[in-house]
Order: structure tokens, then C-alpha cells, then sequence
């Protein structure tokens, strides 16, 4: 196993420190002091704290280090070349249903460049983390994404624009042109546990629109550094960066059938 740096140390322990405060709400949710946000979108009294607990103790150990923040925007560093970006709920929704599905996404941004990244799903207790080059991991294994490259064979998954959001028709449209053609088609509601199902070989493919970045930051250079292949419209994107308005990511024997099924879709 690749050894972690200091600072995806204190990633991992500051993601475990707010999940038990998620824990503990978890199961209760009928309790929770919860405010819309908009359509279908709703933010929760455990949403918050899960964020103040992440930039506190991010802070104490890197003060100088600025975030962007899924609840509270961006706040400024004294040292601008790094940045925390957090979403410390990734699939509120699930978690205000009592559906056991939900992380907490932690990259950290150099100079523009996303050099490490955490996804930790406390309810099933597993770590998803890895740093630009070093490879991908959960808990103490290394991960892989899928060898296989028959769409027949394949489970893609991908999320579905909720009320208030555009691009009903467009998704119809990809999921009819899709979903004929692979094993199965799965939308579980965290855009980052989707990312780190990927990279651990759980999922072959994944595409989704109108993101933001907090939801991929991590996850997207988890499944990179597990060997996936990640585009938008265009070419293969290998920087550690990424383009939230669309995502395609695959194992390489998938995603190039999966881009192109999008790509027809979107021409015809």
C-alpha cells in the first residue's frame, strides 16, 4: 500500500471527525431542522455542521489554505495557491429519506490542478482516497476500475435532473439510447460515491450533467488514479481537473461505447 502524505492524512481524519456527527443524526432525520434551499433541494441542519466541522479542523491544520464550500461559497486563503474543495453531504436528499447512501468529498487544489482527494461513506465505513500518480485506494486496498468491455456486460450508473433543474428531455433521450444496450442502468444519488464506485470496479461506466465541482473534485481523481478514462464532449481529459456541466467516465474498455452512445444522442 502506498504511503499517504501528511496532508491526505489529515483529510481523512477531518472527513471521519464530521461523519460521526452524520452518524449520529442519521435515523433521525425527523428531527433535523431542515430549510429549502430550492426546488427539490433541500440543505440540513446536519449539511451544516458536517461543513463546520470539515473547515475547522482543515483550518487548524493548514491555515492558510482558502475553500469552496458546497454551503458557505468560497472563502479566501492568505495562501492562494491552495484550496479545500468541500461537499461535506454528497446526497442530502438520501440522507433526509433515512437511505443509507451518502459521503462526505474532500480535494484539495493546487495551483489549479486537483492533487488529492477523499470520499468516505460512513455508513459502510470505507475511505476512498488517492493523490495525482499515487494511485487510488478504500480503507488500506488498492483499487482498480473493471476489465470488462462488452456494453452487454456493463452497469452504468448516472443521475437524473430532479425538479427544478433542465435537460429532462436530453437525459430521456440518453437513457433510451443507453439502457437497450448494457447490463443495467443505476441512480443512487451521490454524484461522488458514483465516481468512487467506479474507480473500486462496482460501476463500468458513468455519465452526468450540471454538476458542480464540489460533487466530482474528489471523486473524479479517485476513478482517474483507479485507471479511468474521463471526457466531457470532447477528447480524453488526463488533467486532474474536470468539467462538471458533463461528465463521461468509464473503465477503458467502456467508456469510448459509452462517450460515443452520448456524443449520437446528442447529434441526432
Amino acid at each position: 500500500m502506498a504511503q499517504a502524505s501528511a496532508l491526505l492524512n489529515i483529510m481523512t481524519a477531518a472527513a471521519r471527525r464530521a461523519a460521526g456527527k452524520l452518524n449520529r443524526d442519521f435515523g433521525e432525520v425527523e428531527n433535523l431542522q431542515v430549510s429549502k434551499k430550492g426546488p427539490a433541494d433541500f440543505v440540513s441542519a446536519a449539511d451544516r455542521k458536517s461543513e463546520e466541522i470539515l473547515v475547522r479542523l482543515l483550518s487548524e491544520s493548514r491555515p492558510g489554505y482558502g475553500f469552496l464550500l458546497e454551503e458557505g461559497g468560497e472563502i479566501k486563503g492568505t495562501d492562494p495557491s491552495h484550496r479545500f474543495i468541500i461537499d461535506p453531504l454528497d446526497g442530502t436528499t438520501n440522507f433526509l429519506h433515512a437511505i443509507p447512501h451518502f459521503a462526505i468529498s474532500i480535494a484539495l487544489e493546487r495551483h489549479g490542478e486537483i492533487t488529492a482527494g477523499v470520499v468516505y461513506d460512513p455508513i459502510r465505513d470505507e475511505m476512498f482516497r488517492a493523490e495525482r500518480f499515487k494511485g487510488a485506494f478504500v480503507n488500506d486496498r488498492r483499487i482498480e476500475v473493471s476489465a470488462r468491455r462488452k456494453l452487454s456486460e456493463s452497469v452504468i450508473a448516472t443521475g437524473i435532473p430532479h425538479m427544478g433543474k433542465t435537460g429532462h428531455a436530453r437525459f430521456l433521450k440518453e437513457l433510451h439510447r443507453i439502457a437497450p444496450k448494457v447490463s443495467s442502468v443505476r441512480r443512487f444519488g451521490s454524484a461522488a460515491l458514483d465516481l468512487a464506485w467506479l474507480a473500486a470496479g462496482r460501476y463500468d461506466g458513468y455519465w452526468e450533467r450540471d454538476l458542480a465541482i464540489w460533487d466530482v473534485a474528489a471523486g473524479a481523481l479517485i476513478a482517474r488514479e483507479a485507471g479511468a478514462l474521463l471526457t466531457d464532449e470532447g477528447e480524453v481529459n488526463e488533467k486532474s481537473t474536470v468539467n462538471p456541466d458533463l461528465i463521461i467516465a468509464g473503465a477503458p474498455g467502456i467508456h469510448p461505447l459509452l462517450h460515443a452512445l452520448i456524443i449520437e444522442t446528442a447529434v441526432s
